[in-house]
């Protein structure tokens, strides 16, 4: 039987966050959040995916609200962010094929 979900890649294959704060405003204080450090790096691009596709999902929802010159700035992001989610799904793919293979005994020669 085949599991539709693969087993997260052992502690300690993939690289971690490092405390990375964001969120900084105008006014000129320091950054409001940060990324926690010690992430696993399958874990951290997971959720930039989903964050990814909430971005493009609410941008096509915005190209239907405005008028037509403001929308070619928003396919024009709809496009980044699908550059950026195709990234780091290749990614994602890339690391759980890698993991699969390490669990797939080799076979005798």
């Amino acid at each position: 039987m085949s599991k539709i979900v693969p087993d997260p890649p052992p502690a300690g294959a993939l690289p971690h966050t490092a405390s990375t704060p964001f969120g900084a405003c105008a006014a000129g204080h320091p950054p409001l959040f940060t990324v926690r450090a010690g992430i696993e790096a399958h874990d951290a691009l997971v959720h930039a995916s989903m964050y990814l596709r909430c971005a493009n999902d609410t941008g096509m929802q915005a190209c239907d609200k405005v008028d037509p010159d403001t929308r070619g700035l928003i396919w024009a992001t709809l496009h980044s962010i699908e550059m950026a989610k195709g990234l780091v799904d290749a990614l994602l793919d890339g690391i759980e094929d890698q993991m699969a293979d390490r669990r797939v005994p080799k076979s005798p020669t």
